[in-house]
């Protein structure tokens, strides 16, 4: 049975279900998220993560703020949009889907304003704007699994970082949709996951999923992959993306870059899978992105064991950025941009 990582509940009024990530893989439960306070902690605490999830939960969580305004004025509801999406934008800072959604969110309110909406019409139309977003985003997995899927040769072995899969998605995944799609059209794909520290999403998540799905999984240590890499073991590594930049710089969680350069070192190509709204074009490269550092208990404290002295000093940077000169192709849902630069980007943007 296929994933369901995040959904809309009932109607109006409704609530979000979705899986409580923080607990797999020794727990599968659904998180009931009801208040726009419930959405932010669940993003900010990683219950849903994953760059279109986020984007889709940040939708969803507009609605939860603003489903029973629809006896207000217009002006009303524009207003309470605005300030319910400025409190989920503090949720999280590097994934560019959060403020894409929400942007688009706004924008739908004050369009719907311009053209004499009453406020229950707006309320109904930022309804069908976030069912819109959650839609979209399961179209889009699947068009960038079935263009990755053709770059992968019946019996490769795929590295991958962290989880861009059905979890962090509202479809398929962004860099285990190829995979899935190569297994669907009869092609033997294996994968080394890497556990990714410090909150192990390869080893809680990806391992689980992949396992669940059927696909032949083996993980490894982070610092595992330029040995396994060396033993010509990898064909290819597939990673999806938080945010990327106009020049194709690639912003992804903590680790990604060391896996680019020992790619690029042993001559396997390095695929970045993720979504046109995931490209930031207000950025002109990724030293621009904005880095979120999270709290020093994640690495000293993990999963409740203390695993450090107390008192050392802790730098917790939650991701990196890979630059485009490492990259052999950023797959979307336009098609593969092979050896990204700023033309390049600018291009698929342009055919959105």
């Amino acid at each position: 049975m296929a994933l369901e990582t995040i959904r809309w509940e009932g109607e109006r009024p409704g609530h979000v279900r979705m899986i409580e990530q923080t607990l797999l893989p020794a727990r599968e439960e659904v998180l009931e998220v009801k208040t726009v306070d419930q959405m932010v902690d669940a993003i900010y605490r990683l219950a849903i993560r994953g760059a279109p999830a986020i984007g889709v939960a940040a939708a969803y969580g507009v609605l939860l703020g603003i489903q029973d305004a629809g006896s207000a004025s217009a002006e009303d509801v524009v207003g309470r949009t605005r300030e319910v999406a400025a409190t989920l934008a503090k949720a999280r800072p590097t994934a560019v889907n959060l403020f894409w959604a929400l942007d688009r969110m706004v924008a739908r309110a004050e369009r719907e304003l311009s053209s004499g909406a009453s406020g229950d019409g707006i309320v109904a139309a930022l309804f069908a704007e976030a069912h819109a977003i959650y839609a979209g985003d399961r179209d889009t997995c699947r068009r960038m699994g079935e263009i990755g899927a053709d770059l992968i040769q019946d019996g490769w072995t795929v590295l991958t970082h962290c989880n861009a899969g059905a979890l962090a998605t509202a479809g398929i995944g962004t860099a285990l949709a190829p995979i899935y799609c190569a297994a669907e059209q009869g092609k033997r794909v294996a994968v080394f996951a890497d556990e990714t520290r410090p909150l192990l999403q390869g080893a809680r998540l990806t391992a689980w999923e992949l396992m669940r799905a059927g696909i032949d999984v083996t993980l490894i240590t982070d610092n595992m992959a330029a040995r396994v890499m060396f033993e010509g073991r990898i064909d290819a590594v597939f990673v999806g993306s938080d945010r990327i930049a106009r020049n194709g710089d690639v912003c992804n969680k903590i680790g990604t870059y060391g896996v680019a350069l020992s790619a690029h070192a042993h001559g396997i190509p390095f695929y970045v899978v993720a979504p046109l709204s995931t490209f930031d074009p207000s950025l002109d490269s990724g030293d621009q992105i904005p880095i979120e550092e999270r709290a020093a208990e994640e690495i000293t404290c993990s999963f409740g064991t203390r695993t450090a002295p107390e008192g050392v000093k802790v730098y917790n940077p939650a991701f990196d950025v890979t630059p485009a000169r490492l990259i052999t192709g950023i797959i979307t849902e336009v098609g593969l941009i092979e050896q990204p630069t700023m033309e390049k980007v600018e291009a698929a943007l342009a055919r959105a």
